[in-house]
């Protein structure tokens, strides 16, 4: 049996924000797999287990470009360490150049980015010149290039923190403008069924199995309890299945408002800074110093 630390639990408790001792059981029930241990927690706890997990521990914005055509897009996420800086001016500017230069010259990475021509030098030196400034590190993270099959509509979202750029084929402007809204409101994770990794599907399929079996449901109805609870989780988590947030009765899906208007999604694509590093701020301060010291070495 492996030795469950005091580390460990309060790593899983972090993440969870689950009680301790359940966090202690779950970890030593799952041999001290953390992963075993957080979907044990879900099994007992429900999803308010995970509710940790939409906790962002980075400052940052989401700097846009979307062409007058709406045919060419770019999203660049850049990272700060404070929200102080993050709503410093030249930031932003820097932000949104960067964005202008991914939709026009389509760097193959963020290395090749942060070489690319920005005022008297580069982007690197550029962000160099406004570290040194402002006293504090920051880095580029992510970016996306998007060419439209339809047309390109985008939204950004608290103080630039969430950005959106949704590609719709057919209907209006404000109609591609609603389904970026919701977007940001509901953060899908995919388009559709087919956008959800195997994976993900089948971590849901065994929490709904092992919820089931303790509820005391009968063993010949678990898979069928379990395909259900995953059907459910497909539209809550799909942009087509989901409910419409401007729906007038609540029930309009996405997919039915499309239809409607005669129109459809090609793609979108959703950044939240921050999403995804999971830490405290003291650790992705560390991390935009790494990424500030591999960018000098370009």
């Amino acid at each position: 049996m492996a030795e469950i630390t005091a580390s460990m639990v309060k790593e899983l408790r972090e993440k969870t924000d689950a009680p301790m001792m359940e966090c202690k059981k779950a970890l030593t029930e799952a041999g001290g797999d953390m992963a075993k241990a957080d979907e044990i927690l879900r099994v007992k706890l429900g999803n308010k287990a995970t509710k940790a997990a939409t906790r962002i521990a980075a400052e940052g914005v989401v700097g846009m470009y979307i062409s007058a055509d709406g045919k060419l897009g770019a999203m660049v996420e850049v990272n700060s360490e404070t929200d102080f800086v993050a709503k410093n001016d030249e930031f932003i500017a820097m932000a949104k150049g960067c964005a202008e230069l991914v939709a026009g010259k389509s760097p193959a990475d963020v290395a090749a980015l942060s070489a690319l021509p920005m005022g008297e030098g580069t982007v690197e030196s550029t962000r160099s010149a406004l570290v040194g400034k402002v006293g504090e590190n920051m880095a580029i993270r992510r970016f996306a290039r998007i060419e439209a099959k339809g047309k390109l509509a985008s939204y950004v979202h608290g103080g630039s923190k969430i950005g959106v750029v949704v590609d719709v084929v057919g209907g209006d402007d404000q109609l591609a403008k609603d389904i970026a809204m919701h977007v940001a409101a509901s953060k899908p994770k995919a388009l559709d069924s087919s956008g959800v990794s195997a994976e993900l599907l089948d971590t849901e399929r065994r929490i709904a199995i092992e919820k089931a079996r303790e509820a005391g449901k009968p063993e010949a109805m678990l898979e069928k309890i379990a395909e259900g609870t995953v059907q459910k989780y497909l539209k809550d988590v799909t942009l087509l299945g989901q409910i419409f947030v401007k729906a007038e009765d609540g029930k309009q899906t996405i997919e039915q408002l499309l239809k409607s208007k005669g129109a459809s999604v090609a793609g979108f694509t959703l950044y939240v800074v921050g999403e995804g590093i999971e830490k405290k701020v003291n650790d992705f301060a560390a991390e935009v110093a790494a990424q500030t010291a591999a960018a000098k070495n370009i």
